[in-house]
């Protein structure tokens, strides 16, 4: 098979120190034990995915981090700057798609790390941003008073000038059908947004980045007195991403550039943000801790019987497709994290990236590999 002697002559050119670390660490990819010394973190569009449509095998590869009964043998996870959905919602729609028992554990999504900041908002009006269920998600997370940018932006009569020339339909949480005046849940005039998170990839960009705006110049009461700009969170930073379509597509960090670049220039003030998802360092250990809690519920009984020491893992593979994200993201977390760089999705270059090299970069399907780096435990 043409894959086949490719994938051999590859290794036997392999010469780069990086590389023979990476021989190097499969060789112990059988321990003593039957605990398994790597765990494996996967982006999601451009690797499994192209839009809801599974690149090459992957299903037939995911079973391999299966035993027969269905259960877990390998620790993975998906590490996706996507989102917009819960991530049990998500777990769901992947175990439809690929066609294994994916846990909501298992799904790291751009906006996950917004739960850490529940307790500073917890009580306090806030508004979610993005295509989606981003007000569900938030709420999920634990924050109590959260609005859709739907929402909030119907709560005021002219905010969108553009909103009469649009043909599509918002979907509202509340009843159409009364012939009452429509009030919002919480007192949108009085109550200042104590913050804004972007959680996915907005919707109506002119909506959005005029409401934000407002929201952030006047101190979280749009059309009052210029007021202190309130924290906005953006659940990623991607420029672009590898969707359904041959080329990519601008990602959550183009509407970032350019909310900020008007928001600077119809402001006094630069905008201040904060961003998560890859390559955010955090989101990487986060990642790791997850990994390391799977391979506790994988060896449950062990742990009793051992007292419930932690478990340390020699390698986490990063297996990305975008080497500004995956890659970088993999190199900025250091020691144990392993970059592996696939041509399925955003990089389409022959070699290596240049600016953000992987540690291993010629996985032309990686698919159909057959995943070696987990062969010596899969069969």
């Amino acid at each position: 098979m043409r894959f086949r002697s490719v994938f051999r002559a590859s290794l036997a050119n392999i010469k780069t120190t990086r590389s023979r670390c990476f021989r190097h660490s499969y060789s112990q990819l059988q321990p003593q034990s039957n605990r398994p010394s790597f765990g494996i973190a996967f982006d999601i569009d451009g690797v499994i995915l192209r839009g809801r449509t599974p690149i090459g095998g992957s299903p037939q590869a995911l079973r391999r981090l299966y035993r027969d009964d269905g259960t877990l043998k390998i620790p993975f996870l998906f590490l996706t700057n996507g989102g917009g959905v819960p991530e049990s919602k998500r777990a769901s729609e992947l175990s439809e798609l690929l066609g294994i028992q994916i846990s909501r554990r298992q799904v790291l999504q751009g906006h996950s790390p917004f739960k850490e900041v529940v307790n500073g908002y917890e009580n306090e009006l806030i508004v979610a941003v993005g295509k989606g269920e981003p007000a569900a998600v938030m709420s999920e997370y634990g924050f109590k008073k959260v609005l859709s940018m739907d929402e909030y932006a119907s709560c005021f009569k002219d905010i969108d000038p553009l909103s009469h020339y649009k043909t599509w339909r918002i979907k509202q949480t509340y009843d159409e059908n009364s012939s009452k005046e429509l009030l919002p849940r919480y007192d949108v005039y009085s109550d200042r947004v104590k913050a804004a998170f972007v959680v996915s990839d907005p919707i109506d960009w002119g909506r959005d980045i005029q409401v934000l705006c407002d929201i952030l110049r006047f101190g979280g009461l749009p059309g009052r007195d210029k007021g202190h700009q309130p924290p906005i969170y953006f659940a990623s930073d991607d420029l672009e991403y590898q969707a359904a379509f041959p080329t990519e597509r601008l990602g959550m960090g183009a509407f970032r550039i350019a909310l900020e670049g008007i928001f600077n220039s119809v402001s006094s003030s630069p905008l201040k943000y904060t961003s998560f998802g890859k390559p955010n360092p955090f989101v990487f250990k986060n990642a790791e801790v997850i990994l390391t809690q799977l391979v506790s519920d994988i060896f449950h009984s062990q742990d009793n019987m051992d007292g419930g020491t932690g478990h340390e893992f020699s390698t986490l593979y990063m297996i990305g497709d975008n080497p500004k994200v995956d890659i970088n993201g993999a190199m900025k977390a250091g020691r144990p994290w392993f970059s592996i760089l696939t041509r399925t999705g955003v990089f389409r270059g022959k070699d290596n990236d240049t600016q953000f090299p992987a540690d291993l970069s010629w996985f032309t399907e990686i698919i159909r590999l057959k995943w070696f780096a987990f062969g010596c435990c899969c069969r």
